[in-house]
């Protein structure tokens, strides 16, 4: 066999590594200038938002290590292997989503693979990229935990220098599960996926259906208990298995912050940790190996099989959910709801839509199953509620604006041909509201009951929660779409520069501010009525603006400015928003 000429040879492995990492160094360079120069707004917004959270959270864990570390310090390697447990797995699938999307989706995978260059350097620097956005919530998350840890155990400066080594070598594994799972179903798997991911989802049905049997299920033990601990070790046991490297990166951080009397008592700990970390790194790099050499023989053949499937050529039928909407109403009310199920088909159709819309909410329902297991008092128990309404506001939010305020924009390259349908413009927008707020109703409100049913709260309670959440996913539809008609980019195709734009920003702005205020005014009366009732004379106050205030008047009256509050934030940017769509020339 005749061989390659010099210049029809591959560079080596490492001339492709330096090659994609300089690339990796000036996308990074060129964002971070972009951000400075255009994006000054939304970068000191985040920093400044992301510093508070992590405070917030340090306080908080703190606080509960500090309890714990006196009354039950065994708990604290449950705690540990439990939480890393459940962020492995969403790992997993977050990176595995990731990757799906980068490495077969995306126009720069088109553009690579025409390249000389070889497979498993294409899969090495999208991996990257989806280590990134997938594991940076982890960091946010963790960081300030295991910083508190440390500090409430008196740990030396080697925990903390531990710290990210630690967790950027177990984040690795997962990460590299997840790609090696995505390439097999791409290449191997090309007619079964969908029964593939039926059996995954029964399996996740089945799962959740155990777990909401489970939690109504088991005794309510006192909290702090000999009982209520001896049911908390049973049900967090299941996670410590030795093979998982949850169990390694816990084991690993207990045994560093661990401290001996002794001057030299320390370093037998030391060694210890030393010794999970290498774990770790021994596993993900094996583990990258296997990727590697997975992509190197599967790769080209999955994108080929991805690329060349052909549908079937009967002719395919309507979904049952999207007939039933088209068939809903009255003729006049067609064109909104054809537009509708567009809109409804574009979102099953993106796996970065939905399959992050399933995370986070999954993980919201998971987490509102779980605060059964503490008995609150009412005050608390409020308290917390209000919290859980702001988080699932916030959320929401955050889709809202990543995906709801570029869909006016996105029409851009469709505009010629809805200029062709007998559509009006304001069917367009309000289609898109619609489609936001009737999407976002169900597991928002769903979410909130949820809360309240496991905290155990009044009737009284739960009707305020539920008229909050209501103007909370109509406000927050109303300013997305509204200042999406306002502010379009027709030109622009890609969605995540839109929403990281100047209009971007301004809607996640005003849709915090929106939730605050919306929160904060619902739960006033609510805990003035509670406080009187617990620190008051008997039967609460009897007079005064304070008795009014925790009364049903001044319930009434939160209400009713909650409900104000959020029909302004809702027609308000509409209309606005409609305004200017009517006289755009695109």
């Amino acid at each position: 066999m005749t061989p390659l000429p010099q210049s029809c040879r591959l560079l080596p492995h490492e001339a492709e590594s330096r090659i994609f990492l300089r690339l990796r160094g000036r996308v990074a360079w060129a964002t971070v200038r972009s951000m400075l120069s255009g994006a000054r707004l939304r970068l000191s917004l985040v920093v400044l938002l992301s510093a508070m959270f992590w405070g917030s959270l340090y306080g908080l864990f703190f606080e509960a290590f500090t309890f714990l570390d006196s009354l039950h310090a065994e708990v604290i390697s449950l705690l540990f292997n439990a939480f890393f447990s459940s962020l492995m797995v969403m790992l997993v699938f977050s990176t595995g989503i990731l990757l799906y999307g980068g490495m077969y989706c995306s126009p720069e995978a088109k553009l690579l693979l025409t390249l000389p260059i070889r497979e498993e350097a294409v899969f090495s620097h999208k991996f990257q990229e989806a280590v990134w956005f997938s594991s940076w919530g982890f960091i946010l998350l963790g960081s300030p935990m295991l910083v508190a840890y440390g500090v409430v155990r008196d740990a030396s400066w080697t925990y903390f220098a531990l710290l990210l080594p630690f967790m950027v070598s177990f984040v690795v594994i997962p990460a590299t599960l997840g790609g090696i799972f995505c390439m097999l179903m791409v290449a191997w798997m090309p007619r079964l996926r969908l029964h593939a991911m039926t059996v995954a989802g029964t399996a996740v049905g089945a799962g959740l259906i155990w777990m909401v049997w489970s939690s109504f299920s088991v005794s309510r033990a006192d909290t702090m208990s000999a009982a209520w601990f001896e049911q908390t070790f049973a049900r967090l046991s299941v996670t410590e298995q030795k093979l998982f490297p949850s169990w390694w990166l816990s084991s690993g951080l207990i045994e560093a912050a661990r401290k001996d009397e002794g001057a030299a008592a320390g370093w037998p700990a030391l060694a210890e940790a030393l010794k999970f970390l290498a774990l770790l790194i021994a596993n993900g790099m094996l583990l990258q190996l296997v990727a590697g050499w997975l992509a190197a023989r599967s790769y080209r053949l999955g994108y080929s099989q991805l690329t060349g499937e052909v549908p079937a050529r009967r002719r395919r039928r309507i979904s049952w959910i999207d007939q039933a909407l088209v068939n809903a109403g009255t003729a006049a009310g067609r064109p909104l709801r054809l537009l509708v199920v567009k809109d409804l088909r574009l979102f099953r159709r993106d796996i970065s839509q939905w399959s992050q819309f399933v995370i986070f909410f999954g993980l919201l329902g998971l987490y509102f199953l779980n605060v059964r297991s503490f008995n609150y008092n009412n005050t608390y128990a409020s308290m917390i509620g209000f919290l859980n309404l702001a988080v699932v506001g916030l959320i929401l939010s955050t889709f809202t604006t990543r995906f709801v305020f570029p869909m006016i924009s996105l029409e851009g390259r469709r505009f010629w041909i809805l200029g062709l349908l007998p559509v009006h413009r304001d069917h367009i927008v309000w289609s898109k509201f619609l489609f936001s707020f009737v999407g976002g109703l169900l597991p928002c409100c769903g979410l909130v009951l949820l809360s309240d049913v496991m905290l155990g709260l009044s009737q009284r309670t739960m009707v305020i929660h539920e008229i909050a959440c209501l103007m909370l996913c109509l406000g927050l539809s109303g300013i997305a779409v509204g200042l999406g008609a306002r502010m379009p980019d027709l030109r622009e195709p890609s969605p995540s520069k839109i929403a990281s734009g100047f209009g971007g920003t301004l809607s996640l702005v005003i849709s915090s501010l929106f939730i605050m205020v919306i929160v904060v005014i619902a739960a006033l009366p609510n805990h003035l009525f509670l406080i009187s009732h617990a620190f008051g004379p008997p039967g609460g106050p009897q007079r005064g603006l304070l008795a009014w205030a925790a009364g049903p008047g001044g319930t009434i009256a939160s209400m009713a400015l909650v409900v104000a509050i959020g029909l302004v934030a809702t027609f308000v940017p509409l209309f606005l928003g409609l305004r200017s769509f009517r006289e755009l020339e695109p």
